[in-house]
């Protein structure tokens, strides 16, 4: 007797895409959602630009009454600024063959290719703002080279550059911190046990931050900042937020449209952010970095 395999009728049964994805690995985007956002939404299109301005503070005078009191001296008021020009624009799209398999990828319940296309914009986007990490390598040197173990004297260390450099304690600090030096601190007792620390830690970026020494601090497994190290994945970057600037649109745009006018059949689907970033006044001191090389 003859059975019919499957082999038999390939060329006859139906090929549907799965509406299953299997999630991408996804590294750390971070750094954009904890610098200084105070103006986004300020950008109407791009080339737009944003000055970012403070009041220099006056040098004060003490004098004794009866003495000389009856009299003092004036300050010019003067201000230091940066401007933030928002000229990058950071795309990503996907071009399908129909209609027909953009609307079985994405579904009411599967929005499974505009979470891919968020996620490639936001990753482009942390390594544009990892292009503009630059401490001061001037006394104090705000960068520490040769760390193997990131233990508690090693965090330490960076609180006191932080403190000597007056970082505004009204804002909190974050410490970024390659998964390698994560392990470091998670196997210092002295950082971890409910002896030494207490057992409150807050969500930032929606991941549990340790506090230690006044960082919050989070684990990042982005490429961009492991690249901050010329060798191995040691690497960590400790700032406060007003270090660096960033502009941007509130909501990125959106777009899906026909290839007929090029005379294709065909979908492109894309997504696209206005963006612009620029170290904030005084910035190069207020981050540090920390890698093993």
């Amino acid at each position: 007797m003859s059975v019919t395999l499957l082999a038999d009728v390939a060329n006859q049964v139906e090929k549907f895409w799965s509406p299953l994805f299997m999630p991408q690995l996804m590294q750390s985007a971070l750094l954009p959602s904890l610098v200084n956002k105070d103006y986004e939404g300020d950008i109407k299109k791009g080339g737009n630009t944003v000055r970012v301005s403070q009041v220099n503070r006056p040098v004060a005078e003490l004098k004794t009454i009866g003495v000389d009191a009856e009299s003092f001296s004036s300050s010019l008021l003067s201000t230091s600024y940066i401007d933030i020009v928002a000229n990058k624009r950071i795309t990503a799209s996907y071009e399908m063959e129909d209609v027909l398999e953009l609307q079985s990828q994405v579904g009411q319940n599967n929005p499974a290719i505009m979470r891919a296309l968020m996620e490639a914009v936001e990753i482009k986007l942390n390594e544009y703002l990892f292009s503009f990490i630059a401490p001061s390598a001037s006394a104090p040197d705000h960068i520490t080279t040769g760390v193997t173990d990131f233990n508690a004297a090693a965090l330490l260390a960076e609180r006191n550059k932080a403190s000597a450099a007056r970082w505004d304690k009204m804002k909190p600090w974050y410490g970024l911190v390659s998964s390698s030096y994560y392990g470091d601190l998670l196997a210092a007792s002295t950082l971890t046990s409910s002896d030494y620390i207490g057992a409150e830690n807050p969500v930032v970026a929606g991941q549990i931050a340790k506090q230690r020494f006044g960082f919050n601090l989070l684990e990042d497994n982005s490429d961009a900042l492991v690249g901050l190290g010329s060798t191995g994945s040691d690497a960590g970057l400790f700032f406060h937020p007003d270090f660096l600037h960033l502009v941007m649109q509130r909501q990125p745009t959106f777009q899906v449209s026909s290839l007929h006018s090029n005379k294709q059949h065909g979908v492109l689907i894309s997504v696209d952010l206005i963006v612009g970033a620029a170290l904030g006044i005084n910035g190069n001191v207020k981050h540090t970095t920390v890698i093993n090389s």
